[in-house]
């Protein structure tokens, strides 16, 4: 039900955009996030966004990410600036729905290596 895309090779500095399509959700969708999971760790939320605007963000991304969304079209992206080796790592969307589920879309992997 959700499509990830944007993810690649980037050298350290650069910048991905990763944009997720929930449009395929059934019911109405409250929080909308990204989580990543490097090798060997666990997987860890990046950032998330209220459908009121409300964002959060992982403190190893303040001032490099931006959430936004567009709820008109249920969708989501992260721009992702400055990139560093330690952001490598398999990203996932994720929507919480106002009746409690959860919703995972693929991982699209984003490495960041000279």
């Amino acid at each position: 039900q959700l499509q990830a895309s944007g993810g690649g090779l980037v050298q350290p500095g650069g910048s991905l955009r990763l944009s997720c399509d929930a449009s395929g959700t059934m019911f109405s969708i409250d929080i909308m996030n990204w989580y990543r999971q490097a090798p060997g760790k666990q997987r860890e939320l990046v950032a998330g966004i209220s459908r009121g605007g409300v964002r959060t963000f992982v403190d190893s991304v303040l001032g490099r990410f931006t959430i936004s969304r567009d709820n008109a079209q249920n969708t989501v992206a992260l721009q992702m600036n400055s990139l560093k080796p330690e952001d490598t790592a398999v990203y996932y969307c994720n929507v919480e729905t106002y009746n409690g589920n959860h919703y995972w879309g693929k991982g699209t992997l984003v490495t960041v290596s000279s």
